[in-house]
């Protein structure tokens, strides 16, 4: 269920732990009552017990995903460290199975460490659950990153939901069967529930809901029985069912279902042969479903299989409406699949218009229907380049706002659309489409850097950029997002490497942007390899205004930003205060948020230079805020250690050792330590050995462990405080 893994993602702060977090992680919230399932939780919890790799199998629509969510919610209280949600329906290739699970702990990908590295280093000394959710394409990725990582972490277990085993030590395995259903000669209550069999429970629950007033009488018991027999006790069968009696009743219902069975074509028996029976049951519930859609409903449920994640109204205006689905039909359209319980829907919000509003999603089994009737249709590859277009322009005009008013609302907007957007950039490598591939990359440099994803970065540009060498500047961009993605993870020979590079592919270019691009991306690897005087001559070529247009319309603030720095490396604080300065300036005129922190943060570190040091922890604070809003974990990480120098230097030793501590705690989850950077890396040494030198060893380790063992939020409070209290609250 790949929207809850991103909805986890979206309420976490600073890419890094809560108090709330460490103790329960992301569990999605139980959407509706569980149903039965009391023997198989008691299995579970056996099962979790003996061993610490325990798979859930069964067919598609039995309940797994919803079982391993009532088994994990109830061992939240014997993993201190939290019961950690990974959705894995919407990944394709096993590659980024961790980093799919490093974002949902969450643990950046800003390292150039293996993921499965940091991984296993991250979790050794934890005790958590996680649960993989829906692995049975990636078998072989989760059984090889389960082997490592059990391995590594003697605290860890790990529930899995699958139609196929891991099939490694130590898996334990329990088979999900359907729900028990009633003997003729049991009893049903009119509650639906003592006696009834947990499959007419579940029935009359849903039917409940579908059908407010809906109760067991004597006129219907005997259909209500009939009917969980005919679909085999499978619950999301029964959930399907339950939803038709908003339109029709219960009898109409089970007549026509049983219709639907005795009229299997020759070919539907031989598939449905060839499966265990509560599997036709659930394909003769989701086909039945599929009939008594409208020809127009059934082929918006055919197209929206091409969406990864989830959508909202306005990508499916863009892929799926033509003549045959007119744009104004989609609004009633989507809205008569979500009653039938085919689309579960939900709002979002996120500042920008056409963003927001209703966001919709799909069932696994429910779109596997869907993606089979579109190959049927012959529509498949259509709608798969119209999804690619869209999404390729959704990431081209996030690229060109991102500096600008609605960048929180971009950020927000393309993070929930992280799945589709992982989806078109696979199906472009697949389709060996180099050129939307690499512009796709290019445009989501930001996506890479300032949100930090470097690590899939790598992984995408890389393939992308391989699939074709020609120059030109589609191919140049991709190698500016790849070169920051290098950085980001403290790459810095990969970031020069690729400086070059784009030089050449630009080569004869008159965009003006492209030599300020290559400057920004030489000029920050020179400094953040230490050889600062290189960088200062490489900056220095930027001109003073801003280029109008060009490709890469957050280069110059970049540059702007990155020559500060160089300033600051070389001891000139004026002139590093000075060119901060203009960055915030600019940015503020231009409503920009995350470069506006950096400004900030710049101006924090040139005030320190200076001797300012309550000016600096003022600036610092101001940093921290802008980076917290953005979920930037690399800016907050290298801004809390910033804020700690400033607090030393203002006389408050043991609030700058509780800082250090809360740095050390996000630090562990971005990856590179200071990113690798020589200045960072001496000025956070000469910060520790001040605090020591004024508390006293002892002193600051205690005030250290108690700054490094709080979770995020309040730590991150207590380093915005003006005034702050002299201990964290409780």
């Amino acid at each position: 269920m790949g929207t809850w893994a991103a909805a986890a993602r979206m309420g976490r702060l600073v890419g890094t732990r809560t108090q709330r977090q460490w103790q329960e992680g992301n569990l999605p919230a139980e959407a509706t009552e569980l149903v039965g399932r009391q023997t198989e939780l008691a299995q579970v919890r056996g099962l979790l017990a003996e061993s610490r790799l325990v798979t859930l199998t069964g067919v598609g629509g039995v309940g797994k995903t919803r079982l391993a969510l009532r088994a994990a919610s109830e061992a939240q209280p014997v993993h201190p460290d939290g019961v950690w949600w990974v959705g894995l329906s919407d990944l394709r290739r096993g590659t980024l199975l961790p980093l799919s699970v490093a974002e949902v702990l969450p643990l950046a990908g800003q390292s150039t460490r293996p993921v499965i590295d940091v991984l296993a280093e991250y979790l050794a000394g934890r005790e958590l659950l996680m649960v993989w959710d829906t692995c049975e394409h990636l078998v072989d990725a989760c059984a090889l990153t389960a082997e490592v990582l059990l391995r590594a972490a003697p605290g860890l277990r790990i529930l899995v939901t699958s139609r196929r085993p891991l099939s490694i030590v130590p898996e334990r395995q329990l088979t999900v069967a359907p729900l028990p259903v009633p003997g003729p000669g049991d009893a049903v209550a009119r509650s639906g529930a003592a006696g009834a069999g947990d499959a007419v429970s579940l029935l009359v629950a849903r039917a409940a809901e579908a059908a407010p007033g809906f109760t067991v009488t004597d006129a219907n018991r005997s259909d209500l029985v009939r009917l969980c027999h005919r679909l085999d006790g499978l619950p999301l069968a029964l959930e399907l069912a339950a939803a038709r009696l908003r339109d029709l009743s219960l009898t109409e219902l089970t007549n026509r279902l049983e219709d639907r069975f005795s009229v299997l074509g020759e070919t539907e028996k031989a598939v449905y042969d060839a499966d265990p029976p509560w599997h036709q049951a659930l394909r003769t519930a989701i086909g039945w479903s599929h009939e008594l859609c409208t020809p127009a409903e059934r082929l918006l449920w055919a197209r929206l299989s091409v969406f990864a994640g989830g959508f909202d109204a306005a990508a499916v205006r863009a892929v799926c409406a033509d003549d045959r689905l007119p744009e104004q039909a989609l609004p009633g359209l989507l809205r008569g699949l979500a009653e039938k319980s085919i689309l579960s829907c939900g709002r979002v919000s996120n500042g920008n218009s056409e963003g927001d509003g209703e966001r919709y999603g799909v069932l696994d089994t429910v779109r596997e229907f869907g993606a089979d009737w579109l190959r049927g249709l012959g529509e498949k590859r259509t709608l798969r380049y119209r999804h690619r277009d869209y999404f390729l322009a959704l990431a081209l005009r996030a690229d060109a706002a991102w500096i600008g008013p609605e960048q929180l609302s971009w950020y927000e907007r393309m993070t929930v659309e992280h799945a589709n957007i992982r989806a078109t950039l696979d199906f472009c490598l697949a389709d060996g489409d180099a050129r939307a591939a690499q512009e796709m990359g290019g445009a989501l440099w930001f996506l890479w850097y300032a949100c930090g994803f470097a690590k899939e970065g790598e992984h995408y540009l890389d393939r992308a950029l391989a699939l074709d060498s020609g120059p030109g500047p589609v191919r140049a961009k991709a190698l500016w997002s790849r070169g920051i993605a290098a950085f980001a993870q403290g790459d810095t020979k990969t970031g020069l490497r690729l400086a070059a590079a784009l030089r050449e592919a630009a080569a004869g270019e008159t965009d003006e942007s492209v030599p300020v691009a290559a400057a920004f991306l030489e000029g920050t690897s020179l400094t953040l390899s230490g050889r600062q005087t290189r960088a200062a001559e490489v900056l220095d070529t930027v001109p003073g205004t801003r280029p109008t247009g060009g490709r890469y319309p957050a280069a110059w603030l970049l540059a702007r930003g990155a020559r500060a720095f160089a300033h600051f490396s070389l001891g000139q604080f004026a002139d590093a205060a000075a060119v901060a300065e203009d960055v915030r300036a600019t940015c503020a005129r231009q409503g920009e948020t995350w470069l506006r922190a950096y400004g900030d943060y710049l101006r924090a570190l040139a005030a320190l230079g200076l001797r300012q040091a309550e000016e600096a922890a003022a600036h610092a604070r101001t940093a921290l805020d802008g980076k917290r809003r953005l979920h930037d974990s690399l800016g907050t990480a290298v801004t809390v250690d910033l804020l700690a120098s400033a607090s030393v230097a203002c006389g408050r030793a043991e609030r700058a050792a509780r800082l250090l501590g809360l740095a050390q705690q996000i630090w562990n989850t971005v990856g590179t330590p200071q990113i690798g950077s020589p200045e960072l890396i001496a000025a956070r040494t000469a910060c520790e050995e001040h605090i020591r030198r004024q508390l006293g060893d002892d002193a600051y380790k205690t005030a250290f462990q108690a700054g490094y063992d709080n979770d995020a939020e309040t730590g991150i409070a207590y380093a915005l405080s003006l005034d702050p209290p002299s201990r964290f609250p409780p």
